[in-house]
Formats: structure tokens, C-alpha cells, sequence
């Protein structure tokens, strides 16, 4: 499809003999927010395990903007625009705001053979506008991210998938273990993706999350995709009647 940004065709992955993928085809959108569901074992975590470069599938075919590409490792996936926000993100809670923007990218003033100093001014005053981008609201990019709260973790992880100016934003679960409020902001990010031109996929248990914040849903089960419909052509009832 020319408004599939990302394309996967008849994908297969085996583990130890157990068929985790049962040739998925699937067209994520361009700045579309695609809620994908389904129970422990329906195979969504495998998909996005391939996408974002943690695990390769053993047949089929990913493109990304009609070209066909070859994921191999989680470097593969950002280089492609792919990134992807777990429940439990990769951030290190002893470092500030700042070094966990750029974790993996860090700006140096000088580099030689690759060792350089970090330009320390350049990523704190890039990482106040990314936080700022988001609408979100931290006393300092020098705060330590332990300190903060598990919405405001997850804010700065799409502060930092935002300014690396990811195209497809994954994530995994963001809103689990969160406050009704902490929700509710997470939920906002999710809808002000298409604003920025960004392709989200939000992955949860919550029906009723995704019904508030996606565009549409693809239910998994079994390895294979059971259900694909517009948000206002279905409803929660019947998507669980195929799960």
C-alpha cells in the first residue's frame, strides 16, 4: 500500500519448535496509531521483537517505505526510524534527563578514534526542548531519572524517540502500573503522534486504552492476526470475541 510506512509479509518465527509466527502480513501507516492486542502467546511481543531489531524472523519479508530491509539488531531498526518504548524502558535511573536523551548518542565537542568529551551545555539545552516538545513539564534536565515518576519516564522516552525524529514509535504496554493521571498523559502522547507526523503502534491489555487512543486495531492470536478493522468499525466486544 503507498501509505504503508512499514510493510511485513508472510512472517514466520519459530522457537525450539513452538511456531510463534504463522505467516503475518500486516501494513502499519503512515501517521497512524495502531493498537495491537492480543493474550500472552498470541505472538505480538514476537513481532515487535523483529521490528525493533531483538529478534529475526526465520522466513518472510520486512519494507520499510517499499524497500525491502534487513533488521538484525536494535541499531538496524533506530537507523530506520524504528523505535521502541518498553513497559520497563532502558533508561539508567542513576543518570540525569539529559544522558538518558542520548544514551547511545551522545554529542561530543571533540572525538578522536571515537573518544571525545561530551558537549554537556548542547545536551542539556537540547534535552529542554524535547521535554518541552512533549508538554512535558521537569524542573531540570540535570534531575536524576530515578527521581521521577513512571509517566514522566515514559514522557522522556518519547521526548528522546521524538528528537531522533523516529518515524514509527513502538510501545510496549506504556501505560501498565501508571496512575489514572500518569494514564491519561501517556495516552495524550499517543494521540499527539499524528500530529508530528509519527507512526505510533501502542501495545496493551487495556481495551479500553487503546479504543481512547488508536485509530485502529489489529488483534493477534495464535501466532496469527484474527481481527483488522478501523476503531469506529468494530467494538471491544467483538475483539474479544476473537481472542
Amino acid at each position: 500500500m503507498s501509505d504503508a510506512i512499514i510493510s511485513v509479509r508472510n512472517l514466520h518465527k519459530w522457537y525450539s519448535g513452538v511456531h510463534a509466527l504463522k505467516g503475518v502480513t500486516l501494513d502499519f501507516r503512515r501517521g497512524e496509531a495502531l493498537g495491537l492486542v492480543g493474550d500472552n502467546g498470541a505472538g505480538k511481543s514476537t513481532l515487535i521483537n523483529i521490528l525493533s531489531g531483538v529478534h529475526r524472523a526465520d522466513k518472510g519479508e520486512i519494507q520499510v517505505e517499499g524497500r525491502p530491509v534487513s533488521i538484525a539488531t536494535p541499531r538496524d531498526a533506530m537507523a530506520l526510524g524504528i523505535e521502541t518504548i518498553y513497559q520497563y524502558n532502558s533508561m539508567v535511573p542513576t543518570m540525569s534527563i539529559a544522558r538518558n536523551l542520548f544514551i547511545g548518542r551522545e554529542p561530543t565537542r571533540f572525538s578522536v578514534l571515537g573518544v571525545g568529551i561530551l558537549d554537556q551545555k548542547k545536551m542539556a539545552e537540547e534535552s529542554v526542548r524535547a521535554i518541552a516538545n512533549v508538554d512535558l513539564h521537569l524542573r531540570s534536565p540535570d534531575a536524576l531519572v530515578g527521581e521521577l515518576s513512571g509517566g514522566q519516564r515514559q514522557g522522556v522516552a518519547i521526548a528522546r524517540a521524538m528528537h531522533f525524529k523516529s518515524k514509527v514509535m513502538i510501545l510496549d504496554e506504556p501505560t501498565n502500573h501508571l496512575s489514572v493521571k500518569e494514564t491519561n498523559k501517556v495516552i495524550g502522547f499517543v494521540r499527539g503522534l499524528k500530529e508530528q507526523g509519527v507512526t505510533g503502534v501502542f501495545i496493551s491489555h487495556n481495551m479500553h486504552h487503546v479504543f481512547e487512543c488508536c485509530d485502529r486495531i489489529v488483534a493477534m492470536a495464535r501466532g496469527e492476526i484474527v481481527l483488522d478493522k478501523r476503531i469506529e468499525d468494530t467494538s471491544i466486544d467483538e475483539v474479544h470475541g476473537v481472542l
